[in-house]
């Protein structure tokens, strides 16, 4: 199931699957996050949890905080790796970040049963905040996202 949330009037991107969720990191999501980012993370995933036990009537098995740190990092490997290719001007090295890339853009969130790096994202959901602070403002000034 394709889901377009429209929260603070950005049109963020899910897609849903038993036990796994997919977030779309764009220039949407970017621009979404770009003030009071914890507290905009929150509603995101409240809103996507919400929206999974509606649609198949029973939660989806991931915690908050790991749901968060999961997108979030994704978002800033994201930020990263467009950064980086835009100073490093070496084809090789290009492609091989393009490649990551392709992962990070499509941030796939699973349940234990589903997806094997779920224990990574529950031991560093504990360092929500630190990741929050981290992520750059303003995600979209640089415009690395079209």
């Amino acid at each position: 199931m394709e889901k377009q949330y429209n929260l603070f009037n950005h049109e963020i991107q899910v897609h849903f699957e038993p036990r796994l969720v997919r977030v779309f990191s764009d220039a949407a999501l970017w621009a979404f996050l770009e003030n009071d980012t914890g507290t905009r993370f929150e509603i995101l995933v409240k809103t996507i949890k919400a929206d999974y036990l509606t649609h198949y009537g029973e939660a989806l098995k991931i915690s908050n905080d790991s749901l968060i740190v999961e997108i979030l990092v994704h978002v800033y490997c994201d930020y990263i790796g467009l950064r980086f290719n835009r100073v490093v001007k070496i084809k090789y090295i290009q492609n091989l970040v393009n490649k990551l890339l392709e992962r990070a853009e499509v941030v796939d969130c699973g349940e234990r049963s589903v997806d094997s790096n779920r224990w990574v994202w529950d031991l560093l959901a504990r360092y929500k905040t630190a990741f929050i602070k981290i992520l750059p403002k303003n995600l979209n000034r640089r415009k690395l996202k079209s």
